[in-house]
């Protein structure tokens, strides 16, 4: 269902970008220095969003992709707590979790794996940012791994 959500939203932002740039080409055909100023702007933000929506859909497909690998293997984290109603880890139990994991990260610094689960762990604390970084990082590793084996699925 979040599929659907993704390309709902993705379709609906490139039909925006799409008439962005029309509306910078026409302000540009105006000729006058405010329009063609204008006009300027829309494409160049066109472009820089565009840009932006294709690295946060790739960064998704690449997450998803390994959340999925992860999940059959068995190995995504457990719900070893009690979750808010948002589904997030309650505060005063998300740091020690947190810190367990990020220990299973540091001690096995080539797996792909343990970043995932630190990501997990940290976005169901409230921690976004980190958890985008943790996994990036599993996502690179990932892919790293690939490269030395072609064609073989995730490692």
């Amino acid at each position: 269902m979040s599929r659907i959500g993704v390309g709902v939203m993705g379709a609906a932002l490139l039909l925006y970008l799409a008439v962005a740039v029309w509306l910078g080409v026409m302000f540009i055909a105006v000729g006058e220095p405010v329009a063609v100023g204008m006009g300027i702007a829309l494409l160049v933000l066109g472009v820089l969003s565009g840009w932006a929506l294709f690295r946060e859909m790739q960064f998704g497909f690449a997450a998803d992709r390994l959340g999925r690998a992860l999940d059959a293997e068995g190995g995504m984290p457990e719900a070893e707590t009690e979750l808010t109603p948002s589904g997030r880890v309650a505060r005063a139990d998300s740091e020690p979790l947190v810190a367990r994991y990020t220990t299973e990260a540091d001690v096995a610094p080539d797996d792909w794996r343990a970043h995932y689960r630190l990501g997990v762990v940290q976005d169901a604390a409230g921690r976004r940012k980190d958890a985008r970084a943790s996994i990036r990082s599993a996502i690179r590793l990932e892919e790293g791994a690939r490269k030395i084996t072609p064609g073989s699925p995730p490692a």
